[in-house]
This record gives structure tokens, sequence and C-alpha cells, in this order.
């Protein structure tokens, strides 16, 4: 059975369908907004808002605050997250070696 997401596998699970909130962004008008990851690709997140509204931020222009199904909350900076889950994993295993 796999442990699911954690605070320590986060950085190459998948966080589509995870609660987010951006703490900081390059455009200010963006800090704050949350919702839900509904899509992802390999610069950008698309939250969804309460109503239905969608926004893609770029990865790299912020700083998230998503919360696990646990109910934990961890901050993770955006670049750190660039790539696909599958991408992200590779560089993971890639740097052990």
């Amino acid at each position: 059975m796999s442990p699911g997401i954690n605070p320590r596998n986060i950085y190459y699970h998948e966080i589509i369908g995870l609660r987010v909130k951006i703490l900081q962004y390059s455009d200010p008008g963006l800090v704050g907004v949350e919702g839900v990851v509904v899509d992802e690709t390999q610069k950008t997140l698309l939250i969804e808002k309460k109503g239905g509204r969608r926004i893609r931020v770029f990865k790299a222009n912020g700083v998230f605050q998503f919360t696990l199904p646990s109910g934990e909350e961890v901050v993770i900076k955006g670049e750190d997250i660039i790539g696909r889950p599958w991408d992200r994993l590779k560089k993971v295993l890639t740097a052990r070696w």
C-alpha cells in the first residue's frame, strides 16, 4: 500500500486535487488567492477558486501553501516543483546516483 502524499514526498507527488493558497507572487494581486489545483503543467498551476473561476499561475513566480489530505499544510517555493511529477521524480532519483 502506498504511504500517500506527505511533506517529504510532495515534491515528486501528484498535486492535482490539493487545496492551495498563494503566499507570495510576482503579481501582488494574486497573493492570498485560494482554491484547488485542477491541472498542472511543467511550469504552471491551474487553480479553481471558489465560485468556479480558474486562474493559471507560473510556479516559478510564487510561494504556495498546499493542504495535504491529512490536513497538514506545506509551504513550497514554486521553483522547487517546476516540472511534471514524473520528471521531478527522475531528478530526485538521478541526484542519488
